[in-house]
């Protein structure tokens, strides 16, 4: 015997969801069901008591929160992660090398003090960073921010010497190249400087969610128009030609234009040897993404291309037969510490803030990526303290500022780093070439490392690609991404910067005051109340209209609301008054018209009355001045009919104005109000209840009906009883209060 088992025969029920109470209101609920807890204010004495207090606990804590280290270090598993850090470490050392000398040249110092900046800084940043695998040290952004501010303070107009040049009227101009190193290396070291307290005092303010600011659009935006202006200002080295350094507003296009105006003095043997590298090390970086997998540790391209150029420029003597710009003198062993010349400071402020709040924003989204991704958690704050000082401290070690690198961080990852243990090994690789072998770079050509720097731009060049997503997902994420882009390459990064956040607060302004505003129905059977215009199923209440506006409600779009509530609704209180006016003026002019009618024919009315009681019909002059006619037919026992003309017009006049009887605002999604806001919704209350429209307020939070008593909204036309904790509390309400009354038979 066959079966046949319908799919949904072993289907679960349904969950049934059944609650049956009373219709609650605010005032019922503040007063019977609610209890508020009875909490006695703190004293200010009490509360410093509190945040001062101090126990070994405590103690603890703190020192543990400062020194992060020391919560990983004592159970460091020695024999599961000590290989995969030391593989790690010098993988990431090995990139980190050229990085440092190339960076360098972005930064507009010499190449050594991008090994300086490579090592101190990493060094702290292994005791006091709360992330496990970013890379800290020189970035190709900062390091350009950095460039643009030193070349600013000092132009090399301001190192010009003319010599003469065998007689008087014949002289040269030259650049006093060790006068100017010096003097930028300054103005770069007192900016670390101020950048590392800026970051450290914020860090111990507890300020570290100033990075929420920069949202992801404009980063990645902000950090494609750097790249733009990176890969410009390397033009010049992977040509070989000599073009002065811009800064500030339309720098990028001054910059392009100085290069293609002195093309033709290209140095072809640089252009080849910088060609050559940038081709080795696409392919380096193809083959490693390619292979990833297979690779146990990725291959060096870097280190691969400056030492076989640095081979080829000593074996060939490039920079003496063929002009070849090169690294030349890199002092071995480190510089003694030196206090920075702080009189610099006041010309550096606004450039430190932006450099600052930038390079925090870049370490701690790479170090949140990180951490989601192996199960732990980051500190912002301290990553705040961490890079203030690592900038701060290491500033008077002669170095500039850093933040963490996007490939290098990659690298180290991927090479199988699980601490900052192959941080600090890296700073070590770096340490050895410093003191023992730095010499040996000298003859580094500097177009190799434009080659480096502009082959690692690719990475940030790919974000082209987020403009047509965002053109897919958020046109406002598109248009903050296009801001911060295009005002950084024409403005300049630190304007475009500032352009950009402020551009990106006026579109969350925009949001609020442009938001979804929509007319809620109710699905049938059910207490849940949807858009009408979107959804088949829900139903407007006859007399009711539901206004739902996804918006908090404050100075900037308290009167928005309100227009978008009449227009929604259909119901302004102003144009209703009008037409009441305009009534009770009509009636006026016909009482009056009816008055003067009668004055003028009295003896025609007496004639007519006389006429009419022999029909049964009666004419009676009232205290208004109108007349009442009662036809009295009598017989059978029938009610006599009765029309009355005043009685018609008070009818008319008492007709609604308006089919809609009651407003009710959905307040679920309004997160705060303020006291234009609350005065503005009582206004409208008060001018609504003019024309016997009935407004009351549904889904309000706990923390808003806080707010709405300290405001002191309940007074006046406002009482509790028009609050309802949800939508369909307050469409019960409302359907009651204007049902008919039941009338009951006598018998």
């Amino acid at each position: 015997m066959e079966q046949h088992v319908t799919p949904c025969e072993d289907a679960p029920p349904p969950l049934m969801y059944r609650v049956e109470r009373p219709v609650f209101d605010e005032a019922y609920l503040h007063t019977q069901l609610l209890h508020p807890r009875e909490r006695s204010p703190k004293t200010i004495r009490q509360r410093l008591a509190q945040q001062l207090h101090c126990s070994s606990e405590r103690a603890k804590a703190i020192a543990l929160s400062f020194l992060p280290i020391l919560t990983w270090l004592p159970s460091y598993p020695v024999k599961e992660y000590l290989f995969g850090d030391l593989v790690s470490g010098l993988s990431t050392g090995v990139m980190q090398l050229p990085q440092g000398l190339a960076y360098a040249m972005l930064a507009a110092v010499p190449p050594v003090y991008g090994l300086y900046s490579s090592f101190y800084p990493v060094l702290l940043y292994t005791f006091f960073g709360t992330s496990r695998h970013i890379s800290i040290g020189t970035f190709a952004v900062i390091s350009l921010m950095i460039g643009g501010v030193v070349v600013r303070e000092a132009p090399d107009s301001m190192f010009m010497i003319q010599a003469l040049n065998g007689t008087a009227t014949n002289t040269t101009v030259f650049i006093d190249t060790e006068a100017r190193d010096a003097r930028r290396v300054h103005i770069a070291v007192v900016l670390t400087t101020l950048v590392g307290v800026i970051q450290l005092v914020l860090g111990l303010l507890r300020f570290g969610f100033v990075a929420i600011y920069l949202t992801e659009p404009l980063v990645r935006g902000f950090t494609t128009a750097a790249a733009v202006h990176v890969f410009i200002s390397q033009l010049k080295y992977l040509l070989g030609i000599q073009t002065p350094r811009f800064s500030g507003p339309l720098s990028a296009l001054h910059s392009v234009t100085a290069v293609f105006s002195d093309i033709t003095s290209t140095n072809v043997t640089t252009l080849i040897v910088g060609g050559v590298c940038m081709v080795v090390l696409y392919c380096v970086k193809d083959l490693n993404e390619r292979f990833k997998k297979r690779l146990p540790v990725p291959i060096p391209g870097e280190i691969i291309v400056v030492m076989v150029s640095t081979g080829i420029s000593y074996g060939l003597s490039l920079s003496e037969n063929y002009q070849v710009d090169v690294v030349r003198t890199i002092p071995s062993g480190l510089l003694p510490p030196a206090i920075p010349d702080f009189s610099l400071l006041p010309n550096l402020v606004t450039d430190s803030i932006a450099i600052a709040v930038v390079g925090f924003s870049m370490g701690i989204s790479l170090a949140k990526i990180f951490a989601l991704k192996h199960g732990y958690s980051v500190d912002g704050n301290q990553e705040l303290i961490a890079l203030g000082l690592c900038n701060f401290v290491s500033s008077f070690f002669h170095t500039f500022a850093i933040t963490c690198s996007m490939s290098r961080s990659l690298v180290q990852e991927s090479t199988g780093g699980n601490t900052q243990i192959a941080g600090l090994l890296a700073s070590m690789v770096v340490l050895l070439v410093v003191v023992a072998i730095g010499f040996v770079f000298q003859p580094l050509p500097q177009t190799a490392l434009a080659a480096i720097i502009m082959v690692n731009l690719l990475g940030m060049f790919k974000q082209f690609r987020d403009i047509p997503a965002l053109w897919r997902t958020s046109k406002i994420e598109l248009a903050i991404w296009l801001v911060a882009f295009v005002a950084s390459v024409l403005l300049g990064l630190d304007l475009g910067l500032l352009v950009a956040l402020g551009f990106a607060i006026l579109s969350v302004i925009y949001r609020t005051q442009s938001p979804k505003s929509v007319i809620l129905g109710q699905v049938l059977d059910t207490g849940l109340y949807c858009d009408v215009d979107e959804y088949e199923k829900a139903a407007e209440c006859t007399g009711i209209k539901i206004f739902h506006s996804n918006s908090s409600i404050y100075f900037a779009n308290s009167d928005l609301y309100l227009n978008a509530l009449k227009e929604k609704t259909g119901v302004d209180p102003v144009h209703l008054q009008a037409i009441r006016k305009a009534r009770k003026r009509k009636l006026k002019k016909e009482s009056a018209e009816r008055e003067s009618q009668n004055h003028k024919s009295p003896q025609k009315m007496s004639a007519v009355v006389k006429l009419d009681l022999e029909l049964g019909v009666t004419h009676e002059v009232v205290a208004g001045g109108g007349s009442q006619n009662h036809l009295e037919v009598q017989g059978n026992g029938q009610v006599a009919e009765t029309h009355t003309e005043s009685d018609s017009e008070e009818t008319r006049f008492l007709e609604p104005l308006c089919p809609v009887h009651t407003l009710i605002l959905d307040w679920t999604p309004v997160n705060f109000i303020d006291s234009v806001g609350a005065k503005a919704i009582k206004l409208v209350i008060k001018e609504y209840a003019a024309v016997d429209v009935c407004v009351f307020i549904a889904g309000c939070s706990r923390t808003l009906l806080a707010e709405l008593r300290t405001l002191q909204f309940f007074t006046g036309v406002v009482a509790p009883e028009m609050v309802f904790p949800t939508v369909h509390d307050a469409v019960l309400h409302c359907r009651r209060r204007t049902a008919p009354p039941t009338i009951t038979a006598i018998q």
